[in-house]
């Protein structure tokens, strides 16, 4: 008796005529745009060791390295207060390496899902480092991953901005407090629709 043929094996048999297959092969044409998000990636890594840094150096008394760290993340001293390493800076420090962490991990999410969605399957099933998120994954998942991930980003860059809130204008901390419920009722209402239409899907069968 013939074997059933598995839905998840890539039937490579497959021939579609010249201008399907011509159409279907524009996907690759995202593949420079994944391989761009990577080098973006490496500058984050470099970034995040330079701060990293920054911070150890500080730490050692270092008072060039104490305001290159203060510079790059725009804190101000209260006045008459001079520069030194307190625990609010070296919270916002670590604050900010999270947020570059964060922002790695959705540029992550978003390389390994467009190209296993969008482009090509990675055929990782079996491996030891697959992610788990990745068996499961598509279009609608991928957008809730991410809603999510970008609300975790604007919270890091929200708290930042309440531990120096001494040094910001009112109008630029409500503004901040607007956009990041904007991007969280976002979130909820892709999640919601995604629920919808996954709700939706077995009825239709």
């Amino acid at each position: 008796m013939a074997q059933a043929p598995d839905p998840l094996r890539p039937n490579h048999a497959v021939k579609l005529r010249p201008l399907p297959a011509f159409i279907f092969m524009s996907r690759w044409l995202q593949l420079p745009l994944y391989l761009g998000l990577i080098l973006a990636q490496c500058v984050y890594v470099f970034h995040f060791l330079v701060e990293l840094t920054h911070l150890v150096e500080a730490a050692f008394g270092s008072q060039a390295a104490l305001t290159a760290l203060v510079e790059g993340m725009g804190y101000v001293f209260p006045d008459g207060q001079s520069a030194k390493l307190t625990e609010t800076v070296i919270m916002l420090a670590v604050l900010a390496l999270v947020d570059v962490v964060m922002i790695s991990n959705l540029l992550i999410m978003v390389i390994v899902g467009g190209y296993e969605t969008f482009v090509s399957r990675m055929e990782l099933e079996g491996h030891p480092d697959e992610p788990e998120w990745l068996s499961h994954v598509n279009a609608s998942v991928l957008k809730v991953k991410l809603g999510t991930a970008i609300i975790g980003i604007s919270s890091i860059h929200l708290l930042k901005s309440f531990i120096s809130a001494a040094s910001m204008k009112p109008e630029v901390l409500m503004w901040q407090t607007i956009i990041h419920l904007a991007f969280l009722l976002s979130a909820i209402a892709i999640a919601y629709t995604d629920k919808l239409l996954n709700a939706s899907a077995p009825a239709a069968h």
